[in-house]
């Protein structure tokens, strides 16, 4: 398993994976899923700082990583979000947890001072992740949001640097 920079021909890969679970999950809470143009333009707008980490193995992307911005204010401009997606095939096989051990590392190279994750509530499987990789719950954000005709809470997780 490879993990490594993403790349715009790593877009439409990327793409896929994510549009997936804005289809079929609550993980995301995007409602309508991405054309090729809106991912390269979401790649672009992560190609410093805010990177995008791939997992290929044997050259396919099956995962990806990323930091965003945590809020637009300049005061929080130390402080990242963290997202992490994983292919339905290449789930159980460490992948999530290559990608956000690396995603801590280059957060920390690029010298942000804390990561944070917001999870849907509920989505065990990413607190859990999470917490591996040295996240503590801070708090619950009550049915802050809404897909699939269900209120969603979302777990929020944070890593000092």
């Amino acid at each position: 398993m490879e993990i490594r920079l993403a790349e715009p021909a790593d877009a439409e890969a990327i793409r896929r994976i994510y549009n997936h679970e804005v289809t079929s999950s609550t993980v995301t809470f995007d409602l309508v899923p991405r054309t090729l143009d809106e991912q390269l333009e979401w790649l672009e707008a992560r190609s410093g700082a805010h990177a995008v980490l791939v997992a290929a193995d044997d050259g396919e992307v099956v995962g990806f990583a990323s930091l965003s911005p945590y809020r637009d204010r300049p005061a929080y401009s130390t402080t990242v979000e963290d997202s992490v997606y994983v292919a339905t095939q290449a789930r159980g096989r460490g992948v999530g947890r290559m990608l956000l051990e690396e995603l801590v590392k280059l957060a920390t190279q690029h010298g942000f001072h804390t990561i944070m994750a917001r999870i849907v509530g509920g989505h065990e499987a990413s607190i859990a992740l999470h917490r591996s990789v040295g996240f503590e719950v801070v708090g619950t954000e009550r049915e802050v949001g809404r897909k699939f005709g269900r209120w969603l809470d979302v777990v929020v997780m944070q890593r000092l640097l």
